[in-house]
Parts: structure tokens; C-alpha cells; sequence
């Protein structure tokens, strides 16, 4: 792994994990044109790293946040609501495994096979969302409640799927029980916060057992994370300074185009694009 491709990737990362365009399967997308191993042990470590990088924007716009919920866990409700919203993410998680116990759960995407429906499957989320806060001007709650963060716990189930917006899942669930999409991006964002501890912490222990750990390839690793790390600062205070404005349906049409060119490419059996059939090994 080159310096340039793990910047590209931080890049991708970085952008990905907050716009609603799912940098799970945009990574995917560019290693499948770039002809990059997707299942090899440095590329398994960089996933962990790059995730690391999107971590440290997290903790540092949402710092006051943090900081209240660590000195007033009793008076600030929202540590525990996070704790709630991860509850359902990790019943999917569990779920997913135990469906496909042979590929450890939502492993069976990595390929790519089901990529171009998961971004038609965002765009559709993304169109709906829209649908409903439009219709009712965005007027809904600010106040983030135990419904809300079940239902967005849930969704964020839903988006471990590649190609399927961890962000733009959230946000949907968010506004479909009622609250306006400002507050809902901003406890979607958070809600990634332990979605990535916890990620990290099953990958990484991952990492250690089966020796992905030794292929760490130590600069260009440090510079995707920094990529990713500056790149998704400048992408979460986007978001929460356009949300409220400017409709989703912008990054819905970009997904449906490239999830709808990904399904003819599969159509017309290009080599480079896997077949849209779930992997043998399942």
C-alpha cells in the first residue's frame, strides 16, 4: 500500500463517513476499479486505522458535548441514549452473524456484489427523508428520546451494509420519528462515536489473533488517518451547517447514478465488477 492510495482512501474515508454517501462503499467501489485486494491482511488493518481517523473529529467538534455527558452523566441524558441507540446495531450485528455464520455476518457484501442496490438503497432513504421533513418544513423535535434512538439505532444496523449511508440511515430514522434533521445529523454523528469503539475493538481483536496486526505498513497508515481525520472535520461541520438547507435529494441523485452504472456494468458481465450473485462460500 502506497502513501498516495492510503490518502485517497483517508480522502474517501474521511468524506464518506459523514456525507450521506456511505464510505464503506465508495472504499469498496475504488478497490474494485483500482484492483486493490480487498480481503488482504494490510488491507483488513488500513479499514481499522482509517476508522480510527474518523474517530478523532468526533470527539474534537462534539467536544463540549463529551465533556457535559462525562461530568453530569445523571442530568445529561445523552450518554445513556447512545448507549441505548447501540443496543439495536449490535442485535443486527449478532443477526447478521448467526444468517451468515461461514463469511462472520455482513462480511458476505465485501465482494461487492449487492453494491450498486445498497446505493440505490440510500438514495431511496435519502428521497424519503426529504419527503418527510419537507412536508411538515422541518418543524419536528429537537429532543432526541428512547424511540428515536432505538429506530436510529436500528437503521445504523442497516448501514453496516456497504454501500448503505451509516449517516444518511441515521438521519432518516431520526426524522421518521419526528425529530428535525439538524438535531438528528448531530446525534447520528455522536451515534458513530461507540459504533467505532465498538468496531475497533472486534476488529482489532480480529487483528491481533489472526497476525493482521504484523502487516501494518506504518507511514502510509499514519497518513490516511491524518487524510481521514481532517477530511471528516471539514465533512461534519458541512453537514451540520447545510442540513437544514439544502435537500438530501442532491446526494440521493448522485447515488441512484452510480448504484444504477454499477448494476448495468454488472448486467454486461465486466470482469472488473463481481456478479450480482451472493459468494459460493455462504
Amino acid at each position: 500500500m502506497s502513501i498516495l492510495q492510503s490518502a485517497f482512501l483517508g480522502l474517501i474515508q474521511g468524506l464518506g463517513e459523514f456525507l450521506p454517501v456511505s464510505s464503506s462503499g465508495h472504499l469498496l467501489l475504488c478497490r474494485i476499479f483500482l484492483g486493490i485486494q480487498t480481503d488482504s491482511p494490510a488491507m483488513k488493518m488500513l479499514d481499522i486505522l482509517l476508522h480510527i481517523g474518523t474517530l478523532i473529529p468526533i470527539l474534537i467538534v462534539f467536544r463540549k458535548d463529551w465533556l457535559e455527558m462525562i461530568l453530569h452523566p445523571f442530568r445529561n441524558k445523552t450518554l445513556l441514549l447512545l448507549v441505548i441507540a447501540s443496543v439495536p446495531t449490535l442485535l443486527v450485528y449478532l443477526a447478521a452473524k448467526k444468517l451468515f455464520p461461514a463469511v462472520n455476518g455482513f462480511a458476505v457484501f465485501d465482494s461487492g456484489w449487492f453494491l450498486g442496490s445498497s446505493f440505490l438503497i440510500t438514495s431511496l432513504f435519502l428521497l424519503l427523508c426529504d419527503r418527510i421533513s419537507f412536508s411538515r418544513r422541518d418543524r419536528g423535535s429537537g429532543k432526541i428520546g428512547i424511540p428515536q434512538a432505538v429506530v436510529m439505532g436500528l437503521f445504523q444496523g442497516i448501514g453496516m451494509i456497504p454501500g448503505v449511508s451509516r449517516s444518511g440511515s441515521t438521519i432518516l430514522g431520526g426524522v421518521s420519528t419526528g425529530m428535525n434533521r439538524t438535531n438528528a445529523a448531530k446525534f447520528s454523528f455522536m451515534m458513530s462515536a461507540p459504533a467505532i469503539l465498538g468496531s475497533l475493538l472486534m476488529e482489532g481483536k480480529d487483528a491481533v489473533e489472526l497476525g493482521y496486526i504484523n502487516d501494518i505498513a506504518a507511514i502510509p497508515s499514519l497518513v490516511g488517518i491524518v487524510v481521514a481525520a481532517a477530511v471528516g472535520y471539514l465533512a461534519i461541520r458541512f453537514m451540520l451547517k447545510i442540513i437544514s438547507r439544502v435537500p438530501l435529494s442532491w446526494f440521493a441523485l448522485y447515488l441512484a447514478v452510480i448504484g444504477i452504472v454499477f448494476l448495468l456494468l454488472q448486467i454486461t458481465g465486466v470482469s472488473s465488477v463481481p456478479a450480482f450473485a451472493v459468494p459460493a462460500s455462504v
